[in-house]
Parts: structure tokens; C-alpha cells; sequence
């Protein structure tokens, strides 16, 4: 365990920033612990202000802050929940607030930085190079760097969750915790290892960003690609984060897309509350990886709602589709009149509603008279839906779904 980065350090924090940032419940869910075959309590830090806990390690960070340091400023390089957190809680104080983004990030990132006191100053294309220009702009104005997870005193921030749920649910076996730089791993598995030694800690890591699993299994893996969990995308892990992990975590498992998606439309169908890709990671872990969690006792954190609106309803509608809900049926009709109209009629038969017919005659393999029509539907669930499928064979009708990634 660092010497930088203890339960005193934890508890330190909490009191320093209890008063500012709000105590989220820890709640269990009977339905998901029935799902999961653990018993299963969430942390709801998608509850607080900015709608994610990184708000903690950053007011615990300008709280220790020098009269000097506060009055020139503090800067970070984000396009995430840091940055609307430590523009939130630096405004509040009076401190000045300068995050440096990509400049590709997208405007209602930057807005809702703005909307809460930022100053943002775009650079670059990637996270790289934001970081390198706030380092020079830190240097060149005096400005204080507050980084988002590789600092002893942002992890201390982020390990008061941790004391909450303890606190909140003694009883805990282990905890399930998104891995991304790992300021929130370190900081809770310290505060959770030191108040109950065999209490379990399970990292999760998105698999197209395994960063942290990598490096701790000496492991050579690419770091890349769209991942829902973008808050947890990182290529490289903090130094100082990745050996307090490297001494606490039993266990870095990774979870698919699908997995994720899954995890978050679960999330708004059964607790009724949203949560970011990076948020869903916990649950997402303990359904893809059951034989770890059964009969436990497992607390996991909502850690981030941030989620953009189009692409939640994207992951709820593609997890419809995965529940053989929706579908996309493609059909091979003759292009003659009344043969969508007898294809009608079986659906009519098979009670199955149809959201969206398309035609499409010309850019296809088949002969001048042929057509292939994909009909999106709407069934009550996967049975009825195979019946209609079943139908359609059995009239003559060659039938192709359109499958979404598994």
C-alpha cells in the first residue's frame, strides 16, 4: 500500500468534502440479484451534481490547494466527467477553472463544461494532445494541474464512495469497480482493503480498452476502437494508480459492447435510472462473469449518468432487438401486384406489428422481377416472433434475419 494514498487519507477527504457533494444511496435490487444470482446493491453516483463521482477527487484536490494556487487557477485536459466536476466545485470556491479538450469533442461536452463555470480552450484532435498543451498552458500561467486519476490526493476523493457503501452495507463480500486510469479502483480498494481485508475487489475494463488488465498480466493488447465506455477508455493507466491497483485488485475482468449495452438498458428497465456506458461496466461484469459473483454480496458503482440522449435510445432499441423484441426481416418477393399484400397477411395472422417496410429493386443479384423487401417488426417476445418466421417459411417465402452483433 503507498504511504500517499491511505485509509486516513480516505477518510480525510470525506471529511473535507461530505459537505459539498452528495451522499448517493446504496441500494439492493431484488430483481437484479435475481437476474445475477448474487445479491446485488448499487451505488447510485450517477446521482450527484454533475452526474458522475469524479466531483469528489476533484474538491478534495482544490480543497488542499495553497491561498496562491487557488487564486491563480487550476487546468485539466478532459472531455469528460473531470472536467465538468472540477469546473463545478472550482467555480463554486471562486478558484478559476481552465479545461483544455479535443477539438473534435463533441459541443454539448463543451457546453455542459461552460454551463457549469469552465473555461474551455480547445486543442488538438486527440486526448494526447490536450493534455501536452494544458501542461504548457500550466507552466506558461502558473496554473495548478489537477490530473484525473493519477494523483494520491484525486484517488483519495474518489476511495470516500467506498467508506459510503461500507458504511452504508457492512456486509459487502466485494466490490465491482469500472477501471479506466484507475483513480477510482485505487482510492476505494485502499479505503475497502484497510475497513474488511477480505473483502474482494473485481476491476472491470472495457475489452477494446483492457489498459490496465494488460499492463498488470504483462500482456501486450491494442487499446482501441468505439467503446461505449468511453469514460473508462484510456491507453495508459496512471503510474502511480496502477501499483496501488497492482497490490489490491484479486481480479481485472473485461466486458464486450454487447455486454454494456445490455448493462445500461437493464439499468433505466428495472432501477429506473441512466447510467453511461463506464456507469454499467459493474453490472455488466457480474452477468458476463456469474461463476465469480454467485451468493456474494456485491456492491457495485453506478459511477457516471452522463450519456447522450440519441445514443441511449440507440442501446435501448439494439437491446430489443437482442431480445428478439425488434427485428429486421429481410424477404425475396416477386414484383407483382398483391405480393407485399399476402406477406401482410401473415404478419396480421402472427399478431406481429410492422414499424418499417423497405423496397429495394435495383441493387440486387436477383432477376428484373425480383425484389427483396426488409420488414422491421415489433413481437412480444422471441417466440412469437420465431412463430411469424416459421410461417413465412412454411408459405414459401425465403427469410433472412438481419443480426446485430452478439
Amino acid at each position: 500500500m503507498s504511504d500517499q494514498l491511505t485509509l486516513e487519507h480516505v477518510r480525510a477527504a470525506h471529511a473535507r468534502i461530505r459537505d459539498s457533494i452528495v451522499a448517493t444511496q446504496t441500494l439492493h435490487s431484488q430483481t437484479l440479484s435475481k437476474l445475477t444470482g448474487a445479491n446485488i446493491y448499487l451505488k447510485f453516483e450517477n446521482h450527484q451534481f454533475t452526474a458522475a463521482y469524479k466531483e469528489r477527487g476533484a474538491l478534495n484536490a482544490i480543497l488542499l490547494l495553497t491561498e496562491e494556487q487557488r487564486s491563480k487557477g487550476v487546468i485539466a485536459a478532459s472531455a469528460g466527467n473531470h472536467a465538468q466536476g472540477l469546473s463545478y466545485h472550482g467555480t463554486r470556491l471562486g478558484i478559476p477553472v481552465t479545461i483544455v479538450m479535443p477539438v473534435p469533442t463533441p459541443t454539448v461536452k463543451v457546453m455542459q463544461t461552460e454551463s457549469v463555470g469552465g473555461k474551455v480552450v480547445l486543442h488538438g484532435e486527440t486526448f494526447d494532445d490536450a493534455y501536452k498543451h494544458a501542461r504548457l498552458l500550466e507552466a506558461e500561467q502558473g496554473l495548478t494541474f489537477v490530473h484525473p486519476f493519477d494523483d494520491p490526493d484525486v484517488a483519495a476523493g474518489q476511495g470516500t464512495v467506498a467508506l459510503e457503501m461500507l458504511e452504508s452495507v457492512p456486509s459487502l463480500d466485494m466490490l465491482v469497480v469500472p477501471i479506466g486510469g484507475g483513480g477510482l479502483l485505487s482510492g476505494m480498494g485502499t479505503a475497502a482493503r484497510a475497513l474488511k481485508p477480505d473483502i474482494g475487489l473485481i476491476g472491470v475494463q472495457a475489452e477494446l480498452y483492457p489498459s490496465m488488465y494488460a499492463l498488470l498480466n504483462d500482456m501486450q493488447m491494442p487499446c482501441e476502437g468505439d467503446t461505449l465506455a468511453e469514460g473508462i477508455a484510456v491507453k495508459v493507466p496512471g503510474s502511480f494508480t496502477s501499483e496501488v491497483i497492482r497490490g489490491l485488485v484479486d481480479e481485472i475482468v473485461l466486458v464486450s459492447e454487447a455486454d454494456l449495452e445490455t448493462a445500461v438498458s437493464l439499468l433505466l428497465q428495472i432501477e429506473k435510472t441512466v447510467v453511461e456506458g463506464a456507469g454499467a461496466a459493474g453490472l455488466a461484469a457480474v452477468m458476463a462473469h456469474p461463476e465469480i459473483f454467485k451468493g456474494k454480496n456485491v456492491g457495485i458503482v453506478l459511477c457516471g449518468g452522463n450519456i447522450d440522449t440519441r445514443l441511449l435510445a440507440n442501446v435501448l432499441l439494439r437491446d430489443l432487438a437482442r431480445s428478439g423484441r425488434l427485428a429486421r426481416l429481410r424477404l425475396t418477393l416477386q414484383d407483382r401486384p398483391g405480393a407485399l399484400f399476402k406477406v401482410m397477411r401473415l404478419f396480421n395472422e402472427h399478431n406481429v406489428n410492422i414499424i418499417e417496410i423497405y423496397h429495394q429493386r435495383i441493387f440486387t443479384t436477383l432477376p428484373a422481377k425480383g425484389l427483396i423487401t426488409d420488414i422491421e417488426c415489433e413481437a412480444r417476445d422471441a417466440e412469437q416472433l420465431q412463430g411469424l418466421v416459421d410461417g413465412l417459411d412454411a408459405a414459401g417465402y425465403k427469410v433472412e434475419r438481419v443480426e446485430l452483433n452478439k
